[in-house]
């Protein structure tokens, strides 16, 4: 249970910051272009692993090397997510973009204390559970943040008080901090700051394959992230919905369906092993993105848009559960604050300067449906590099087997 709330505190402010920020910022009349350039906001997310050895050599003097930081994190979180709503994307977009990298950086250093603290405390044969537990939780935030919060500007709060009232949420999220349990074993922090930024690397760096191990993290879900960019704003815009059809659907309805992928994902991979649900679930992923094409030719329709949704949705999250496992087995206990920051952080490369920064000329040169066929097109590498170094993942499976 605590890695679900804690997974929900984990996932309240990326929506705040990317898609619900999307939204608000397009409601108000802000340009395609300046839309666009808000997704490096989320910059923090990429460069996380930099601050990332302070978190694993340093913590404030209560509730342990983890906690302390995450608790921390969050208090300061729930303000300044109630700050954002005192502002307006019309009126104040850049002072609104100034307060959402600072969300966004607090947000990035709560994920490095909390991804560290989900290895640290998970055996290995509760790796899948506690994966799929972390992204339900995740998702569930995505709900509140991202459809419950549309749903509520739209039609009852207003966008301002909606993010004070996610703030609220934020804070309350600090209580399960609080009451989450310490690891059964707890590793030593490296002695100086310079082994914490030196040895977590050159541990990495040491093994066999680790560069190639590294691009597959950036492209295994590049085409997912392309896809879903400016999904808010193709829905809205291109695809012709309504705000609060588009909330309902896509924010909600999509991240229910995320939920159940995630869920199966992690029952699914006790059994197939984590190289096999990488490439099944990698290639699902793939071919789901052909559903925005479906709807970007044909009329508007609220069931059309249902069915795609929740079938890219669903298979996004067997996706995500899988890549998370991945993730936490690449990590060594002692420096998993830093390694899971590094790796996590990598894989938000392609999302922040590639598919936020290039969607939008992709768009207005190519068109939604060419574009969205391209993006089936971008998750190739990923799974043909996953083939390619399949035997080093099983390698991660055959350990945690003995370890178990």
């Amino acid at each position: 249970m605590p890695l679900l709330v804690l997974g929900f505190a984990s996932g309240l402010p990326l929506a705040l910051t990317s898609g619900t920020l999307q939204a608000w910022a397009t409601v108000a009349g802000v340009s395609l272009q300046n839309i666009g350039f808000l997704t490096l906001v989320g910059t923090a997310y990429t460069l996380k692993f930099l601050w990332a050895p302070l978190v694993d050599r340093y913590a404030p003097p209560f509730l342990g090397r983890r906690r302390s930081w995450m608790f921390f994190c969050q208090v300061l979180l729930a303000l300044s997510i109630a700050c954002m709503g005192l502002l307006s994307p019309a009126e104040s977009l850049g002072w609104l973009a100034l307060l959402a990298v600072l969300v966004a950086f607090l947000s990035a250093t709560q994920d490095i204390a909390f991804d560290a603290y989900s290895t640290d405390v998970l055996r290995d044969s509760e790796r899948a559970a506690g994966a799929a537990l972390k992204v339900l939780g995740y998702r569930l935030a995505m709900i509140v943040s991202g459809g419950l919060a549309l749903v509520l500007a739209g039609t009852w709060l207003g966008w301002e008080h909606t993010y004070m009232l996610m703030g609220v949420f934020m804070l309350v999220c600090a209580v399960a901090t609080l009451l989450a349990p310490e690891p059964e074993v707890v590793a030593q922090p490296p002695r100086t700051l310079g082994q914490a930024v030196v040895q977590p690397l050159a541990e990495f760096f040491s093994r066999r394959s680790a560069i190639t191990i590294l691009l597959l993290i950036v492209l295994y879900k590049l085409g997912d992230a392309f896809a879903g960019a400016l999904s808010t704003t193709f829905l809205l815009r291109g695809a012709g919905f309504s705000t609060e059809e588009v909330g309902m659907v896509n924010k909600i309805f999509g991240l229910a369906a995320t939920i159940v992928g995630a869920l199966a994902g992690g029952a699914l991979m006790s059994r197939m092993g984590l190289y096999r649900s990488l490439m099944c679930f990698g290639l699902l992923q793939a071919v789901s993105n052909f559903g925005y094409w479906v709807l970007a030719v044909t009329p508007p329709h609220l069931y059309s848009m249902a069915v795609v949704v929740g079938v890219e949705n669903i298979c996004g999250g067997l996706g995500t559960a899988a890549f998370v496992a991945l993730l936490m087995a690449l990590c060594n206990q002692r420096f998993s604050a830093t390694q899971f920051a590094l790796l996590s952080a990598l894989s938000a490369v392609g999302r922040t300067y590639l598919a936020g920064p290039l969607t939008p000329p992709l768009v207005e040169n190519l068109g939604w449906p060419t574009f969205f066929i391209l993006t089936v097109l971008i998750a190739v590498p990923g799974l043909v590099l996953l083939w390619w170094k399949r035997q080093d993942i099983r390698r991660l499976d055959d350990n945690a087997e003995a370890a178990a």
